[in-house]
């Protein structure tokens, strides 16, 4: 009886079903490896802004802290009472309560050449670049710029005995934020620093910030404050990925409260 053979018809139909086979698994694998590409960016993405976020808490959290240390109260809002650092007890540079204080302390921190003129966190005017945090060390951003007298970079600024940390001077504790916790190194955690502005005399009782058309006193509006100095916070929170730093500033003037 004579043997049947495939046809070379049906042997081509095999061939061009093993190709489309092929075809098809390399599409998944593509897929697949899109998929797998996008979720990793996805969770880059997610990642870098829960980062950012955790910075940008923690500086808003030393903003808070160094309005508490002007005003020399504890987290509790009572008036603050402590030893060594916490409430300034013992240390050389404290916030100015009378305006002859003032002189004392700008005088006492324009010695500190060497750091920017700051020392405890207490600083004065800032000279040079406003946006110090950018001038992170002699090499950088430009090493054969000249800084102006007064001026630091970061790196000499964020160290103990010239920045705050968080809680050093109210005693505050951060529970919920690693990065106010974070004093391995200097630059991880974060800083805060206090700029003391004298803007005008105490004893002149005409002396107000902001202008009021319908004041017939010198179209002033005073403001009740214990000295007449304004403070520039400035705060800054490294986050826990190299890349993440977040810097916050405010105007900040302490008042005098009512009897």
């Amino acid at each position: 009886m004579p043997r049947l053979h495939p046809s070379l018809h049906t042997r081509r139909q095999n061939g061009v079903a093993l190709f489309v086979v092929i075809v098809f698994v390399m599409l998944t694998m593509l897929l697949a490896l899109w998929a797998s590409r996008t979720a990793l960016f996805s969770e880059m993405v997610v990642g870098n802004d829960a980062d950012y976020q955790r910075s940008f808490e923690a500086a808003q959290a030393l903003l808070q802290d160094a309005e508490l240390d002007i005003r020399g109260e504890t987290p509790t809002g009572k008036d603050c009472s402590g030893s060594g650092d916490i409430c300034r007890t013992s240390t050389v540079d404290k916030i100015p309560l009378e305006a002859k204080d003032i002189t004392t302390l700008l005088a006492n921190l324009d010695d500190q050449t060497s750091t920017g003129k700051c020392r405890n966190g207490l600083c004065t005017k800032r000279a040079g670049r406003q946006d110090f945090w950018n001038y992170a060390n002699g090499l950088t951003p430009n090493p054969s710029a000249k800084s102006n007298a007064g001026e630091a970079p970061l790196s000499t600024m964020a160290k103990p005995g010239v920045g705050a940390r968080y809680g050093q001077y109210t005693g505050a504790v951060a529970s919920n934020n690693p990065i106010l916790n974070d004093r391995s190194k200097n630059d991880a955690g974060g800083w805060y620093w206090i700029e003391v502005l004298p803007y005008a005399n105490q004893s002149s009782k005409n002396s107000g910030l902001l202008i009021d058309p319908s004041n017939a006193k010198k179209n002033q509006l005073p403001l009740n404050l214990d000295v007449y100095v304004v403070y520039r916070i400035t705060a800054l929170a490294y986050g826990r990925k190299p890349s993440t730093m977040v810097v916050l500033q405010q105007t900040y003037a302490r008042q005098r409260r009512k009897d």
